[in-house]
């Protein structure tokens, strides 16, 4: 007994080495796609300067890839014409008539307006968050573009709606507007492009419906459970229960930032990227992890 014991005493440490040797973690999850690449290139800018740029490709495309040869752009299909009422147990963040439950990002009042029942950003207002903060949810929101076209790509129509403050769906003009797909209207940014285009035509309101989990950290903030997506934008799936890969937060022209340890609940955000993009009718319902 006490020889069989030696030997297994003697034989553990080979058992860890090997682990170490074949980098083999312990605790750490591990997650099979996509396939996620990040490189820094030297870059001479529009002022004649050299500075490092990060790239990041995903699956072997690259983040804010244009090519349609390697991010095909997804096919434009026309939605219905039914948007969702709140129900009855649901939190209405947004009634239509005043900013009560928002404030800005530091938390001073929030300088958006409501005019004509939708809430709107003004010059240099900054994001708008609720004050309450939720995890795991299902949330209901419309929105919508200016009537009159101004810009393109990016520049038209842009705007954001943001889960617990780090996770954003893009809001954007996509109809008969192109832009790299994973910033197009429904995209999470930066990590997956919409299945389909579903936008209708400039100042006409439109619907996201959004199912999220939020992401798990354990205690040395490692990610050990990604964050779920279901999207439904005018009644039409275009995220399908999709496996976040990471952050989504801007972190150059062809990367986005990876996860970064957070707590359980964060804001519901939207963005004031410039344009006036209006938004109504947005409510949630707190959803189990």
């Amino acid at each position: 007994m006490e020889l069989k014991f030696m030997k297994t005493r003697l034989f553990l440490p080979f058992i860890l080495f090997l682990l170490l040797l074949t980098g083999t973690p312990f605790a750490s999850a591990q997650f099979e796609t996509p396939v996620i690449k990040e490189w820094v290139v030297k870059e001479t800018n529009d002022n004649g300067e050299v500075e490092e740029v990060e790239y990041m490709s995903l699956d072997g495309v690259l983040v804010h890839e244009t090519d349609p040869a390697l991010a095909p752009q997804p096919p434009v299909v026309q939605p219905g014409a039914v948007t969702g009422m709140p129900p009855s147990d649901a939190i209405v963040l947004f009634n239509g008539k005043n900013t009560d439950g928002w404030s800005a990002d530091d938390g001073s009042p929030s300088q958006w307006i409501v005019k004509g029942g939708a809430l709107q950003p003004v010059e240099d207002s900054g994001v708008i968050r609720t004050v309450q903060e939720f995890g795991s949810c299902q949330l209901h929101v419309e929105w919508a573009t200016p009537a009159t076209v101004e810009g393109d790509g990016q520049g038209r129509g842009n705007s954001g709606v943001f889960l617990m403050g780090q996770y954003e769906i893009q809001i954007l003009d996509s109809y008969d507007n192109t832009t790299y797909p994973d910033g197009q209207a429904g995209a999470l940014y930066g990590r997956s492009a919409p299945l389909v285009n579903a936008c209708r035509k400039p100042g006409e309101w439109q619907s996201y419906d959004i199912i999220f989990h939020r992401p798990v950290f354990d205690a040395s903030g490692n990610v050990v459970k990604r964050a779920t997506f279901t999207i439904l934008h005018n009644g039409v799936l275009i995220q399908d229960h999709l496996e976040l890969s990471g952050g989504t937060l801007w972190k150059s022209k062809h990367s986005v930032v990876p996860y970064e340890a957070h707590g359980d609940k964060g804001p519901i955000t939207l963005q004031d990227h410039g344009n006036p993009v209006s938004f109504r009718n947005i409510w949630v319902r707190e959803l189990a992890d």
